[in-house]
């Protein structure tokens, strides 16, 4: 039988046996790492595509040292000062495609027109400073109209929501093309009521005008 060997003197035994520990701890780290990679090697291509997509979104949205992060916190503080509008009349925040800023048309338009309200060109020229500055300035900018459930008000040369939203958002795009965003770079889209923020209606179908008015707005939805 071998004779189990002594630790020189003055060292624990315990101390002796702490390199296979760490030896130990190594192996089954690399014995982890390259089971990953054959389970890599089995992922479907496009799905781990559409993963690494979803990954680099969240990245890009969200806080951090970021081009999207310092657009968002840049047109926040921009417009707050700039803008002669209640604070809930513009809102900038995230989706998952890059920054979107949303206006009142309560705010930014006369009632059922595309007249714009003087005060909203101060924030669309702050808007096109920004898309001034690289990397910026290739930044798409698609500009969506959206209305409540409310019908175009008598008078209107509107006969429904469908014309009214999109000519508020091509409204929005001549005015952003008039001072100076190159034009290949925005789109205009009109969705009327049919993505709202909130609901329209109780539950007892009567109109909710504070969500009527929520969901009557104009996005500028701003990405690479």
């Amino acid at each position: 039988m071998a004779k189990k060997r002594k630790p020189p003197a003055g060292e624990a035994p315990d101390e002796v046996e702490d390199w296979l520990v760490t030896y130990a701890d190594a192996i089954t780290l690399l014995m982890a790492f390259f089971v990953m990679l054959v389970s890599f090697s089995k992922v479907d291509l496009p799905m781990f595509d559409e993963v690494k997509a979803g990954i680099a979104d969240k990245i890009g949205a969200g806080g951090g040292d970021t081009p999207l992060f310092d657009l968002e916190a840049s047109l926040n503080f921009e417009l707050a000062e700039v803008s002669p509008f209640p604070p809930n009349a513009i809102n900038v925040g995230f989706d998952n495609q890059g920054v979107v800023i949303d206006f009142s048309s309560g705010s930014f338009f006369k009632d059922g027109t595309t007249e714009l309200d003087e005060g909203a060109i101060p924030v669309l020229e702050a808007i096109r400073e920004q898309l001034r500055q690289p990397p910026y300035d290739i930044f798409k900018v698609d500009v969506e109209g959206h209305t409540s459930n409310r019908t175009p008000p008598s008078g209107s040369i509107y006969p429904t929501n469908w014309e009214l939203s999109a000519s508020q958002a091509a409204r929005i795009v001549r005015e952003l093309i008039d001072l100076g965003v190159e034009p290949k770079w925005l789109t205009a889209t009109g969705f009327a009521d049919t993505q709202p923020k909130v609901p329209n209606l109780d539950v007892a179908k009567n109109p909710i005008v504070a969500n009527q008015q929520q969901n009557e707005r104009i996005s500028l939805r701003l990405h690479p």
